[in-house]
């Protein structure tokens, strides 16, 4: 297909788009790069192979990939391929008809895309009710940085006019200024999640502080396109643009948003938006871009604005981002950033270095303010200092996010060439060096490492048990409440109190939000589950007298760092133990289901970083629905089972049903298993585990709670006789490790399945087994 172009001179320029291939030409092969599809595709495959290349040898130094995209530019860019400057002419000697067009409209489109979702998946409420930090850190963070425009006269008699002219190169070094001072969410939340820190404090803290920033970026980016309009086209041009960005902000927000509120409405609760209205969104995110270039402005400033005003997550924020987020983080965005990369052109910043010195300086000093900007609010407040030396490397680091700016000014001539290396170099550097050295220094894990002892088996025997329970699905509920039920008791000297933790996993959002469903604080959803959810463990806990407390608590989170809610939480609470469900699942006929293979990674990473004990329940169905049956006349209603091996582990667990015994509706009988190679009676853990199991052998004093014990020679037998009493009991407790014990199970370590749950646990909830049987396994707090 040809397209035939008149200019004014009505001279034809053939734009041609498809070839016959190879075969067209056999003389000359490389002319089907003449057509401007197969140039596309060979630019874009180019690409996508020095990524993968420069990323293959980097990741295994830890380098970030968004870096492998910017040196993959640096390749392909003046310094060694030029592949922008080998493809400028192969469409048509027409200098219209750039063979770059179509590549840099892609990378425009995808700067498009990447700036409307990450701004409709942040929730700019959550800047405004994290305290006065981040509000704090929001605004000097912006207006101190441009303390440095009072420098940029400095050496000004020295600007050589072959380089630019004097009043050119002042205005460069305003452009320096004002591009470095400003803080982007983008370059900020990816930080954040390469690092895996979301759901920290600092985490927390930074992205709002950076939704303060942005605040202020965005009505200054409007005031200086109006500005430079105003200067440098027209008086005229300049106020019809500041009034065309009025009324697209009344249109937006008095118009755009009843409507799209009205489309959320109209979707009823889990069901998804319809496609019509999730293309139409995009559509009108992609014309407001386009009305913005009309009038000088910022391609991005529109899909900005536009995502402002949807809600983030579900229904619409969701659906847009499940839609459109891999396509655009995985294709157009690495060709977006390496393509902008690939305009810059590093021999001249040597060449011309001597002319940008005063450009570095301002960087470097620009850099300075905006350090400590963000450090003093933080030691104020009384931060860490490697947690306040953390955020405000964060908030002063600069990436592929800030390029729209850079490509900005470097269109509009106010930064050469030259300067333009620079900043890309620096970003490189950033992306490069930033991530390693935060590593080193802000470990999120550390905060976790918990020197004092929370776990049940150092309780005072009749203080509070403080317990979080965990839940994902409606299905988590009966069993987690049939669980608490076994530790409630009418004897006030033995209360509980309960956390309830509803994790949901975060979708059409950037911030995290962990919120207080007892606080009458607005709800960033809702969700008729948690609802219901909430009224049954309000009715647990009025059975419960004033035995039992409960409170509750949302997560919204990102699955893979759901464990840093729930270990935050428990410090915050001071838990002794966590319980949450397995991700193995049952139907109502005990027939197995299905894995949740994001519930296992979640429960492996608690086992890791908890601060306390860690409970793991495997619910089969039939212990939640007699835990649950309060009408039961019989005088032992539930039999709780309790594996004893040897461990700390073990004792854990025993030491959790030493509080159940209490439950009249119990009844409690522990298996000790003993095996027949000699222990020294010195041994340590030997003489822990029979101090205790002292309680459980009195047997005459406590009429439901029985003891046996069992002599074992073989892991084999082991595994028959835990067979065997998975029929006898609705509950098993068993620990996770067994200690001393542990050599005899050699043979059966290689079937473990989901070794979260070691041996014993991973035999009980193994899918072959024909039992009903419910399993809770129990990890100590680990200490280091």
């Amino acid at each position: 297909m040809n397209t035939t172009i008149f200019d004014g001179d009505c001279t034809s320029s053939f734009f041609n788009i498809s070839s016959d291939g190879l075969w067209e030409n056999l003389k000359s092969p490389d002319m089907i790069f003449g057509y401007s599809l197969p140039l596309l595709e060979i630019q874009i495959l180019l690409i996508f192979i020095f990524i993968v290349m420069t990323h293959m040898f980097l990741r295994r130094i830890g380098i970030s990939q968004i870096a492998s995209y910017m040196i993959a530019g640096l390749m392909l860019g003046p310094q060694l391929f030029d592949v922008l400057e080998k493809s400028s002419g192969k469409i048509s000697e027409d200098p219209a008809l750039d063979g770059n067009a179509t590549l840099r409209s892609i990378s425009v489109f995808g700067t498009i895309m990447f700036t409307f979702l990450m701004t409709l998946r942040t929730s700019r409420r959550v800047a405004f009710i994290s305290g006065k930090l981040p509000v704090v850190i929001g605004i000097l963070s912006f207006f101190a940085p441009l303390f440095g425009l009072g420098f940029q006269n400095l050496f000004s008699d020295s600007i050589d006019p072959n380089y630019m002219p004097l009043k050119t190169g002042l205005g460069e070094r305003t452009a320096i200024v004002i591009t470095q001072s400003s803080i982007l969410l983008p370059s900020t939340t990816y930080i954040l999640l390469e690092l895996k820190i979301l759901n920290s404090e600092i985490g927390r803290l930074a992205l709002s502080a950076c939704d303060i920033n942005d605040i202020f970026g965005i009505i200054s980016m409007v005031l200086a396109s109006i500005h430079a309009t105003y200067k440098n086209v027209s008086h005229v041009t300049a106020y019809r643009d500041a009034v065309a960005v009025v009324i697209f902000v009344l249109i937006v927000f008095l118009f755009f948003k009843p409507i799209v509120q009205l489309i959320i409405n109209r979707t009823p609760e889990g069901k998804p938006v319809k496609n019509m209205y999730v293309n139409a969104v995009i559509l009108t995110a992609l014309a407001s871009s386009v009305y913005s270039m009309i009038f000088n402005m910022k391609y991005v400033l529109g899909p900005l604005v536009v995502g402002l005003v949807i809600p983030e997550g579900p229904p619409l924020g969701s659906a847009l981002e499940s839609k459109y987020e891999k396509l655009t983080m995985n294709v157009f965005l690495p060709i977006s950033i390496t393509v902008s990369v690939m305009r810059s052109d590093a021999m001249w910043m040597f060449a011309e270095f001597s002319h940008i010195l005063v450009n570095i300086f301002l960087t470097a000093l620009t850099l300075v303010l905006k350090f400590v900007a963000c450090l003093a609010p933080c030691l104020y407040y009384k931060l860490p200092l490697n947690e306040s030396l953390a955020v405000s490397i964060i908030l002063s680091c600069k990436s592929f996010a800030d390029f729209v700016l850079y490509e900005s000014v470097l269109d509009a001539a106010y930064i050469s060439q030259a300067t333009y290396a620079f900043l890309i170099i620096y970003s490189l550097l950033n992306a490069g060096i930033v991530p390693v050295v935060l590593r080193r220094l802000y470990d999120p894990k550390r905060k976790y490492v918990n020197y004092q002892k929370r776990n049940i088996l150092h309780l005072e025997p009749n203080s509070d048990l403080q317990i979080i329970t965990c839940l994902h699905r409606p299905e988590n509920v009966s069993a987690t409440i049939a669980f608490l039920q076994l530790l409630s008791s009418p004897n006030l000297d033995f209360p509980i109190a309960v956390t309830v933790l509803y994790l949901v996993k975060l979708v059409g959002q950037i911030n995290p939000v962990l919120i207080s469903d007892n606080k009458k604080s607005k709800r960033l959803h809702t969700d008729s589950y948690i609802h219901t959810a909430n009224l049954a463990f309000r009715k647990f806990m009025l059975e419960g007298l004033k035995s039992v407390t409960v409170t509750t608590y949302t997560a919204f989170s990102h699955e893979k760092m759901m464990h840093e809610d729930i270990c935050t939480l428990a410090l915050d609470q001071t838990s002794s133990m966590i319980i949450v469900p397995s991700g193995r699942r049952w139907t109502v006929d005990g027939m197995f289901e299905s894995d949740d293979d994001a519930i296992r990674r979640l429960n492996q990473a608690l086992l890791q970083s908890a601060p306390c004990s860690i409970g793991i329940l495997i619910d089969r169905g039939h212990f939640s629905r007699k835990g649950n049956d309060v009408s039961s006349k019989k005088n032992y209603n539930i039999d709780v089972g309790v594996i004893f091996i040897g461990g700390k582990d073990d004792r854990e667990a025993l030491s959790l049903v030493k509080r159940m015994k209490h439950n009249p509706r119990v009844r409690v009988t522990v298996i000790r298993l003993l095996f027949k190679q000699e222990i020294e009676p010195e041994n340590w853990e030997y003489i822990l585990d029979n101090e205790g199991l002292k309680d459980f052998k009195i047997a005459d004093e406590m009429s439901n709670v029985d003891y046996t014990e069992r002599t074992m020679t073989s892991g084999a037998e082991v595994a028959s006789i835990v067979q065997f009493l998975a029929h006898e009991y609705d509950l098993m407790v068993v620990g996770r490790d067994q200690g001393i014990a542990s050599p005899n199970f050699l043979g059966l370590t290689e079937w473990v399945e989901l070794p979260e749950l070691g041996v014993i646990g991973d035999f009980l909830a193994a899918k072959e087994l024909s039992s009903k049987v419910s399993v809770l396994v129990v990890q100590q707090q680990q200490q280091t």
